[in-house]
């Protein structure tokens, strides 16, 4: 991803924005810090969240796509997703973040970084 910014610093941006705002971003696996891919785990109400990945799009720019199992209430699921994930790929980093539009604070931080 020549050209944009160190996936630690885009990481750090974007729990500094969620924390100030009022909500809670903490890092579960911590990757590679200059080019590490992001999986997000949003928790916009209770009970239920969601999966988003990081991926370079058909066009050359970072977008977001939905991954992991298809229950959002199915907590244990999703935590054995990232988990095998990260197995698989140790630089990738799980992000999680709890506030309300966290889609939103994530796309304004980490794909226009």
């Amino acid at each position: 991803m020549s050209g944009s910014l160190p996936t630690a610093i885009l990481v750090s941006a974007l729990l500094k924005r969620v924390n100030d705002a009022g909500g809670m971003g903490m890092v579960r696996a911590r990757g590679d810090a200059e080019s590490g891919t992001i999986l997000l785990i949003l928790n916009e109400e209770p009970g239920a969240s969601r999966l988003l990945e990081r991926v370079i799009g058909v066009h050359g720019k970072p977008v977001f796509v939905a991954t992991g199992p298809i229950d959002a209430n199915d907590a244990g699921a999703r935590d054995a997703y990232w988990r095998r994930r990260r197995s698989r790929d140790p630089d990738l980093w799980v992000i999680e973040l709890d506030i309300a539009s966290a889609e939103r604070f994530a796309a304004e931080t980490i794909l226009d970084g």
